[in-house]
């Protein structure tokens, strides 16, 4: 075998293995990967071995804490008393995707949340956080930002000292039991292919409690600190996620950021603005059916009212669809009136019966204006780890949010792609294997 043979037999036997690396990158590929926290190619690992019913069930947990905090949710503004003063930022780190900080670039998997716009990452010389920090002084493009600038005020909600120049500094709550302290910094992001300079984000210095996800959130709300904000005309204010089911270990959902490449052919239902709640997206519910039945429900149980924060949002960190008590009790009466019993109530789920009549189930379909988004069954039913009991998939909202908001959440939206088109309101919706 002579040299040039030799070279491009190892050329092919590298390429090979590349493209059998399910956790590989796709360089040919703008896209932005997204897997479960748990999956393979992430580096989380599950807290201990579970079912996988448990497991969704565990995660489904601190659904009643964020939806909670959704419903709370308020326009920042400019006071003297922190932000954090009485809230609590709370989200379920379900996604994740693998981004670059810094140049040259440093990777960390952050957490998808369609909720939340201020992006952080613990920073190296944190307190509390995990191995695997930012390193602001590896980074050639990093720069620390002044209290004076009008982002700081949009990310923290304070005034300035009346003198001195002072670092941007802000606290949070996060998850019910945790909090952190960070200073907002800028520097270089990069999202596949792309790379949006100065971009601001939360660098953690401090971190209480268990809860605050370990490599930090990257923010898609709608505010002023968003990413979608801050990337200008590079995005068009336009991306869409597939997100692909908790069992997914590899690098098979995507989020594509910009108007090219998106679905043509998708159906879509406008998206409504909230002044008071302008982080979430919501949209108009216009009924829910049960096999071929509509379910009553008086009208001001989905109606959008941004007066009080109603309606219905599209959630990237809630695991379990919840509806408000009186819609969800319709959904669950008539289920039940159509499938055979008994039923058994397992965690969350109050709805429980034999699998061997799953095939029997009657489908849930959710009826939005425009568009009616027909649940298959992997999105309205969960299975018990020996496979013994299916349950639906759908849960009440908690009796202590006051707002009546209903929230459509990841587990319902896998292997969907959810378009999120902001500069033109509207959000679609199609079916698309990701897995």
């Amino acid at each position: 075998m002579d040299l040039a043979t030799t070279l491009l037999f190892f050329v092919l036997l590298i390429s090979s293995t590349k493209a059998l690396d399910p956790c590989g990158s796709r360089s040919d590929d703008s896209d932005l990967s997204v897997i479960p926290i748990y999956g393979r190619c992430s580096p989380f690992n599950p807290p201990r071995p579970e079912s996988w019913v448990n497991t969704i069930i565990n995660m489904a947990s601190k659904d009643p804490a964020r939806v909670k905090y959704l419903s709370s949710l308020v326009a920042q503004k400019t006071t003297k008393v922190p932000i954090a003063s009485g809230q609590q930022i709370l989200s379920i780190g379900n996604y994740v995707v693998k981004v670059k900080l810094g140049t040259p670039g440093q990777t960390m998997f952050m957490v998808l949340d369609t909720s939340n716009d201020v992006a952080w990452v613990p920073c190296s010389g944190c307190t509390g956080c995990s191995a695997t920090t930012f390193s602001p002084n590896a980074s050639s493009s990093y720069g620390s930002m002044d209290c004076y600038l009008p982002k700081c005020t949009q990310a923290r909600g304070l005034s300035c000292p009346a003198t001195g120049t002072t670092a941007c500094s802000f606290n949070q709550s996060y998850g019910g039991d945790s909090s952190f302290s960070a200073n907002l910094v800028q520097d270089s992001l990069t999202l596949a292919n792309d790379v949006v300079p100065n971009f601001a984000f939360g660098c953690i210095n401090t971190i209480s409690g268990q809860s605050v996800p370990s490599q930090g959130l990257l923010g898609l709300g709608r505010g002023p600190m968003s990413l979608l904000s801050q990337s200008g005309a590079l995005y068009s204010s336009v991306f869409s996620y597939c997100l692909p089911s908790f069992k997914s270990y590899y690098f098979s959902g995507s989020l594509k950021l910009g108007p090219v490449g998106q679905p043509n052919n998708i159906k879509t239902t406008p998206l409504l603005k909230n002044p008071h709640r302008p982080s979430l997206y919501y949209v108009n519910l216009t009924g829910v059916s049960v096999g071929r039945v509509r379910v009553p429900v008086a009208p001001e149980y989905l109606a959008f009212n941004p007066n009080t924060g109603a309606g219905t949002i599209i959630d990237s960190g809630t695991v379990v669809t919840r509806f408000v008590q009186p819609l969800y009790e319709a959904i669950r009466n008539e289920f039940v009136k159509q499938m055979k019993g008994p039923f058994t109530t397992i965690g969350v789920f109050e709805t429980c019966f034999d699998a061997s009549a799953e095939v029997e189930a009657p489908p849930v379909t959710l009826h939005f204006q425009g568009l009616s988004m027909k649940l298959p069954m992997e999105n309205s039913f969960l299975h018990t780890s020996e496979g013994s009991r299916a349950c639906l998939a759908i849960a009440p909202v908690p009796n202590n949010v006051n707002a009546a908001m209903n929230v459509i959440a990841n587990l319902q939206q896998q292997n969907h792609r959810i378009l999120f088109d902001v500069a033109n309101s509207r959000l679609g919706i199609a079916r698309e294997a990701c897995n």
